[in-house]
């Protein structure tokens, strides 16, 4: 058997292909031929033959004149899943085959006639979960995550953090469930759920590491009975668990697909809940008022604070000719996330990474945390050496502790936004050491060299990301949790 030359399977294709094998099943189970199906149901054999093989597309009536035939339901023709052993392994090639990692290795692709022994079969499937299993064990460590956030970053970046495939999905999900204006409920989510085939359940015993799990086999979304900590509503958590479908996402092959497919989903939700049309009208008028208010946009669409600073990030730049920054920092100053097209200088390591970089003491997601009140919005000016940044800054407490979510433009943008007429201005000169990070002569001659004190260190200084198909989610834990909710067959 020689290989075939290098190709790759989309999602569609791939699709097909499964509809091809539970149509040969049925057909062999019945004990019909190509030719006597095809004259059942007035299709040539050749043309079954490509149907089945996945090389054209099953018309519906096709497939209801065969369902008659082997005395099934269509929609047995139509499920998800491989109808035996040998078709599962055979999809599972085809899919390794037409993954990135395997794509990047310029290998040729290798069909599965039926000719190829099942030993045979299983020995290359295997050869591909290894391959699959070693790639991940090399990528999942702190260091690289920091490098693919950083490309993601710069790529987002370059398209102004706007995806217009994405707002296009999001926006006919939320037309066919009738969704017009105001704050989507829980009701019309449940609604999108139902019309991708899924049935929402809420449980109070997700594995730890999970935030949502997904039974394919079934058709359920499994999801905790209440916000967990961190600000992830539930609406959010089902939209992004149904994305995945949408996105036509498969398993990652790698960390890096992992985190694209993150930042796709979380994207797909903020979509769905800030629908693009009502969303831009809502931040136009406001600019046309001089009033735009990231708590303003928050409250009109009942998210979080953070998820409304993201979702004018992502439609600032297109819709409003605005270049913006976005970013979260903790307690202590570290930056846990951020995004910039305003040129505002984050601190970054020697990889461009920003994650865990400290801002500057002068920065306002650091001077917010010293006011006495922290329920308003907090304003700051901040003169750095890339120019002069407006930003409007809300502070909050959760589960890893006090956190602060900053969004601003450059000093030209504020006069479009509520609290430009703040009088907090303060000058930042870092990197220059000078800048905050010197303590003062006295202070140095008071105490240098007579405290010694005991650092808290970041657990993943040093920790590798937790190994699995989906990092940080341990397979038998997830598998016992399914097995204990499945439905009775």
């Amino acid at each position: 058997m020689a290989p075939e030359s290098t190709s790759t399977l989309t999602q569609a294709e791939l699709d097909r292909l499964l509809i091809g094998k539970r149509l040969r099943h049925f057909r062999t189970r019945a004990g019909l031929t190509l030719e006597q199906l095809g004259e059942r149901v007035g299709v040539v054999a050749s043309q079954l033959s490509l149907v089945e093989n996945g090389r054209r597309e099953p018309k519906l009536g096709l497939l209801q004149a065969a369902a008659r035939e082997f005395g099934i339901d269509v929609a047995e023709l139509l499920k998800a899943e491989a109808p035996d052993h040998r078709s599962a392994l055979e999809l599972e090639l085809e899919r390794a085959q037409s993954a990135p990692g395997y794509q990047h290795l310029g290998l040729p692709h290798v069909r599965a006639p039926r000719t190829l022994g099942d030993d045979t079969l299983e020995a290359l499937v295997g050869l591909h979960r290894e391959l699959a299993r070693r790639s991940r064990a090399a990528a999942e460590t702190s260091e690289e995550a920091r490098r693919v956030n950083t490309e993601l970053r710069m790529l987002m970046r370059e398209r102004n953090n706007y995806v217009h495939e994405i707002e296009l999905l999001a926006s006919d999900l939320m037309r066919r469930i009738g969704h017009t204006t105001g704050a989507v409920t829980h009701r019309e989510v449940a609604q999108a759920a139902e019309l991708l085939g899924f049935t929402l359940i809420f449980v109070d015993d997700l594995p730890s590491n999970t935030r949502s799990i997904t039974d394919l086999q079934h058709g359920r979304i499994y999801l905790p009975p209440a916000s967990i900590p961190g600000g992830h509503g539930l609406r959010s958590l089902a939209l992004q668990a149904m994305a995945h479908r949408v996105l036509g996402h498969s398993e990652p092959a790698s960390y890096a697909e992992f985190l694209q497919q993150r930042l796709q989903i979380n994207y797909f939700a903020a979509a769905c809940l800030m629908p693009e049309e009502r969303a831009v009208e809502f931040l136009q008028q406001a600019k046309r008022n001089r009033n735009l208010a990231i708590e303003d946009f928050r409250d009109a669409y009942g998210v979080t604070h953070e998820a409304a600073a993201h979702r004018f990030t992502n439609l600032a730049t297109q819709h409003l000719d605005l270049r913006v920054h976005h970013y979260r920092a903790d307690g202590a100053g570290a930056l846990v996330r951020g995004y910039e097209n305003d040129g505002l200088p984050y601190p970054i390591d020697s990889s461009g990474s920003i994650e865990g970089q400290v801002l500057c003491h002068k920065w306002g997601g650091r001077t917010a945390f010293n006011r006495t009140n922290r329920t308003s919005e907090f304003y700051q000016y901040t003169d750095t050496p890339a120019g002069t940044f407006w930003s409007s800054v809300q502070t909050g407490d959760a589960e890893l502790g006090p956190f602060a979510i900053a969004c601003g433009v450059p000093f030209d943008e504020a006069k479009w936004f509520r609290g430009r007429d703040t009088d907090v201005r303060k000058r930042s000169t870092c990197p220059d050491p000078a800048c905050c990070r010197t303590p003062s002569p006295e202070l140095l001659q008071r105490w240098q060299g007579k405290a010694w004190p005991s650092a808290r260190m970041h657990q993943h200084v040093l920790t590798p990301l937790p190994t699995g198909s989906f990092p940080g989610v341990d397979d038998t834990e997830m598998f016992e949790f399914l097995a204990k909710h499945a439905p009775e067959s």
